[in-house]
């Protein structure tokens, strides 16, 4: 599956993505065209034994994610991939798979949940093998 936490810019871009996987898609602050209204401001996904909680910037995260009973929080907003846990859940921001921000490298995450502990990869889109 596929989880995109925001800043689509283009509806193409969800549809292309669909072709490969599923997709759970949040609408972020650059998506304020009309087509985007359909995309929710966030997202409960289950994946195996995971709840994931999808938000664009997780500073605007509303509720204690481990009460909720939430293992993972995926966000997206800044563009700097991370991964941090605190208080037992597992924060996580793929970074930006579309073009270059900043000076921030172009990633997305691989989130296992088939192996204990879970275990995140990013992979920098740009780098060359």
């Amino acid at each position: 599956m596929i989880i995109h936490a925001g800043d689509v810019g283009d509806p193409e871009i969800l549809e292309r993505l669909k072709e490969r996987a599923p997709v759970f898609a949040v609408r972020g602050n650059i998506d304020t065209e009309p087509w985007a209204k359909v995309l929710p401001e966030t997202e409960v996904v289950e994946a195996g034994d995971a709840t994931i909680y999808v938000l664009h910037d997780a500073k605007a995260l509303d509720l204690d994610p481990a009460a909720a009973g939430f293992q993972i929080v995926v966000s997206g907003h800044s563009h700097k991939p991370s991964r941090a846990e605190r208080g037992g859940v597992l924060f996580l921001n793929p970074g930006s798979a579309g073009p270059r921000r900043f000076d921030l490298p172009v990633t997305v995450a691989l989130l296992r949940l088939d192996v204990s502990p879970w275990k995140v990869e990013f992979v920098d889109l740009l780098e060359k093998p």
